[in-house]
């Protein structure tokens, strides 16, 4: 059933089932807590065109029951430990995670593979959630910021499934039915689809003891892979909404997945040009012209495709400065890269970032289970740090070409 463990650092094991089922975990000693998480190798990118947000509604009716627990014994069997169990759906899979007191790692166990492989799945929990997903959708809505990113995500991969709401869409979401969800729970939702990860104070062969004990029995599901999205020119769209006293402006293009060797370099690119008070956009933007409250850059990494980019919120009659400062600052890295101070000020920051950001044992879990789904070999701490001070000018005037004014797609949600 399951192969030897691999050892990938002192506190550190992988194994791997038969059915293709990866776990993996990280001993820490200092804590007195452990992080375990469920992911299913199933997100929103996953749903067809027609079924728009079906991975996200399945993910919130496994909480309404299972075959042994109800949807309120499922919140007090962790709570009353001081425990609590978290969910998300992204556009390459779905998350469940459950923290507790590490003396009470076997009902994390029992109750994520209770959550996961066992949940009823009764149409009657289908029409009380129904409106609650609607609800999350209208609240979109009303947050300008959010529905500015979700707009310029369709904008970014057009017809591509990055391009659609993870969320869904409100005629989908209001005709789907508990059959339908069924069949989903019943293709993905098997072992030999997902990853197990943990880390805390563990034991790890108890916890894949405990393990074997709650899985259902091997399945090997098909697995279909993305494609990447088709290159396409960049466009300027401007879209009205009633209220509000901003404008919301986005600027980014699609760049590379999680797996491209040119990630590091792109992320120390785009450290150095938002990310932070020290930053060129938010000195130049908000310091030295007084043009935005908030001004950041961002990127997102998938399996098939990534994006890079920057937003900022400004008053109407500010916008048009606004966008034009910014991609002066794009152009600027695109055609010049970064200096030597910048290159090693952002080395040091990612480098401390990196290790602040991983004290925690929710954290060290994620990061362990990203490692499997996009089936990356497993680095130390160390080995992390160098591959950042190893990034070069040459690889970082490669990644500045995706800031190149002309690449971009401009995205302003203005009042109407």
């Amino acid at each position: 059933m399951v192969e030897l463990p691999d050892r990938l650092d002192e506190n550190v094991w992988s194994w791997r089932r038969a059915d293709g089922l990866r776990v993996v975990t990280e001993k820490m000693e200092t804590v007195r807590s452990v992080t375990l998480g469920i992911w299913v190798e199933h997100g929103g990118a996953h749903d067809g065109e027609s079924e728009q947000g079906l991975a996200h509604l399945l993910e919130h009716l496994v909480f309404k029951g299972t075959q042994a627990r109800s949807a309120r014994q499922i919140a007090l069997e962790i709570e009353r430990v001081g425990g609590s169990l978290d969910a998300y759906t992204s556009h390459d899979h779905t998350g469940y995670l459950a923290r507790v007191p590490h003396e009470h790692l076997d009902l994390a166990i029992d109750m994520l593979t209770d959550l996961v492989y066992r949940p009823t799945l009764l149409g009657e929990d289908l029409e009380l959630e129904r409106p609650v997903i609607l609800e999350e959708l209208a609240a979109v809505e009303d947050a300008p910021e959010q529905l500015a990113f979700e707009l310029h995500g369709e904008q970014l991969y057009g017809s591509h499934p990055y391009g659609r709401s993870i969320l869904g869409a409100a005629d989908t979401v209001a005709r789907v039915d508990i059959e339908r969800l069924r069949g989903l729970h019943g293709s993905a939702y098997v072992p030999g689809n997902c990853v197990v990860a943990a880390a805390g104070r563990l034991e790890s062969d108890q916890l894949l003891e405990s393990l074997q004990r709650h899985l259902p029995r091997p399945s090997v599901p098909p697995r279909a892979e993305l494609s990447p999205p088709e290159p396409s020119s960049s466009t300027t769209r401007v879209v009205e909404r009633p209220g509000g006293r901003q404008s919301h402006l986005l600027v980014g293009s699609v760049s590379i997945p999680h797996s491209h060797p040119l990630r590091y370099a792109l992320i120390l690119v785009e450290t150095a040009l938002g990310a932070g008070m020290s930053s060129r956009l938010f000195q130049r933007i908000r310091e030295e012209l007084g043009l935005a409250y908030t001004v950041y850059s961002f990127h997102a990494f998938y399996r098939a495709a990534g994006h890079v980019g920057a937003y900022v919120g400004t008053r109407p009659d500010a916008v048009e400065q606004a966008r034009d400062e910014l991609l002066a600052e794009f152009r600027d890295v695109a055609e010049n890269g970064l200096t030597p101070a910048e290159i090693e000020s952002t080395k040091l920051q990612l480098k401390g970032q990196l290790l602040l950001g991983l004290e925690s044992t929710v954290s060290r879990t994620q990061r362990l289970a990203g490692l499997s789904l996009y089936r990356e070999p497993y680095v130390t701490l160390d080995e992390l740090a160098e591959r950042i001070d190893r990034v070069s000018l040459e690889e970082i005037h490669e990644a500045g070409a995706f800031f190149t004014p002309d690449r971009q797609d401009v995205l302003e949600l203005r009042p109407a």
